[in-house]
C-alpha cells in the first residue's frame, strides 16, 4: 500500500466550472432542492416588481457595508479575496444582497401587519417549554422507566443515559432543550400542554417510539422575541402555495 501511495502521481485537477458543477448536483440527487429555490427566488423578484418593491442605492450600500463588517472583510482587497474563494463576482454578491433585501420587504409588506393578529390568535403555540425525554422503542420497558421515575424516585439523567435511543437526550442526560409547542411532535405538545413544572409524563407513543417526558420549566415568548419567527413561518406558507399553484397551472 505504502508503495503505491509513493509511487502515485496526483493529476492535475482543473478548476470546477458551471457545467461540471450542475453535473455533480444531479448525480448527487441535489439539482431538485437547488432548482426549487432557484424558482423560489424567480418567483420573489416577479412579486416585487409587480408590487414596485424596489432597493435604493443607499439601502444595498449599507447592507454591503454591514455584510463586510460581518465576515471581517474591512477593505478592498480582503472583499475581492473573498470573492475568488467563494468563485463569484462582484455583481453575483451584489444580487445576492438585492435579492436578500429585496424578500425582506416583500415578507413585512405581505404579512407585517398581520403579525399581531396571528399572535394573539395562536399565543399557545409560542410557549416555550424546557423539557427533558427518555426514548425507547418498547412500551414494556417505557412503562418500567416511567414507574421508575414516579414511584421509587429513580433519576431520571441516569435513566435517560442508559436507557434513551435519542442521540441528544442519551448524550445530555435526557435534557432535549427549550422548544416552542408548535416545534414538538402533535402527540407529545398535545400531552405537554397542561402539564406543570417537575411533572413526569408519559409513554406518549409517535412514530419514533416510546417517549418518557419530563417538563422542566415554562418560559413565556413575547412578540419582540419572535416576530422574525413568525414572520418567515407566514412567508414559507406563502411560498409554498405559490408553488403549488404553478405546479397546478403546468399540469392543465
Amino acid at each position: 500500500m505504502q508503495e503505491t501511495l509513493e509511487k502515485l502521481v496526483l493529476p492535475e485537477i482543473s478548476p470546477a466550472t458551471d457545467e461540471t458543477i450542475v453535473a455533480y448536483l444531479r448525480r448527487n440527487y441535489k439539482i431538485a432542492e437547488i432548482a426549487a429555490k432557484t424558482e423560489q427566488e424567480d418567483l420573489i423578484l416577479k412579486v416585487c416588481e409587480q408590487l414596485d418593491i424596489t432597493i435604493s442605492d443607499e439601502e444595498l450600500q449599507a447592507a454591503g457595508d454591514a455584510f463586510r463588517l460581518e465576515h471581517k472583510l474591512p477593505g478592498a482587497s480582503e472583499t475581492l479575496a473573498w470573492l475568488a474563494q467563494e468563485r463569484i463576482t462582484v455583481e453575483d454578491w451584489t444580487q445576492g444582497i438585492r435579492v436578500s433585501l429585496l424578500t425582506d420587504k416583500l415578507k413585512e409588506h405581505l404579512f407585517g401587519e398581520a403579525v399581531d393578529a396571528h399572535y394573539m390568535s395562536n399565543r399557545d403555540d409560542y410557549r416555550r417549554v424546557a423539557i427533558s425525554q427518555i426514548l425507547v422503542r418498547d412500551l414494556t420497558e417505557a412503562l418500567k422507566i416511567a414507574q421508575a421515575l414516579r414511584v421509587e424516585n429513580a433519576s431520571f439523567c441516569a435513566l435517560a443515559l442508559e436507557h434513551s435511543k435519542g442521540k441528544q437526550s442519551k448524550e445530555n442526560g435526557g435534557f432535549v432543550g427549550v422548544r416552542f409547542l408548535a416545534e414538538l411532535l402533535p402527540e407529545i405538545s398535545k400531552a405537554v400542554t397542561d402539564g406543570k413544572e417537575g411533572e413526569v409524563i408519559g409513554p406518549i407513543q409517535t412514530k419514533l417510539g416510546y417517549h418518557i417526558l419530563r417538563i422542566e420549566k415554562w418560559l413565556g415568548a413575547e412578540l419582540s422575541e419572535i416576530r422574525e419567527q413568525i414572520l418567515e413561518s407566514l412567508f414559507q406558507v406563502w411560498l409554498q402555495a405559490g408553488r403549488n399553484y404553478e405546479n397546478l397551472a403546468e399540469k392543465h
